[in-house]
């Protein structure tokens, strides 16, 4: 599992005074830069290979301004040419809200997806999470 954890900026906040929902899609996927390098290490555009096919998030609990927040990152699924990342955000002890985004790996010439290499397959495997940890 991955851990990174991050402040919270007054221009998170919204007009309930709490974090804004939509801090945590961008917060998620900075969180997956790491998953991110084992496919392309200087994450250069030019050379990406993934795709985002889906991405939710799950509200359990409010964040709020003036706390760190801990996102918590590790790979749940591996398929064929895709695998899943499931992540959390937790703040003072508790688990604020989760999600899981969906990559598949893209070849962005030819508009297709292309299976995932045992080494790749290999490296995932050394991030999981399990959504029971």
């Amino acid at each position: 599992m991955l851990v990174e954890k991050i402040a919270t900026r007054f221009s998170d906040i919204d007009g309930l005074g709490h974090i804004n929902n939509t801090m945590l899609p961008v917060w998620f996927e900075g969180a997956r830069n790491p998953i991110f390098q084992i496919f392309t290490p200087d994450l250069s555009l030019k050379k990406w290979q993934l795709i985002l096919a889906k991405f939710d998030v799950e509200f359990h609990g409010e964040l709020f301004y003036g706390e760190d927040i801990e996102l918590r990152s590790g790979v749940s699924r591996i398929g064929s040419s895709s695998f899943d990342v499931y992540q959390e955000a937790w703040q003072d002890g508790r688990k604020c809200a989760s999600g899981t985004a969906v990559h598949v790996h893209f070849d962005h010439e030819e508009k297709a997806s292309k299976p995932l290499s045992d080494d790749l397959k290999e490296k995932l495997l050394k991030h999981p999470f399990s959504k029971d940890d």
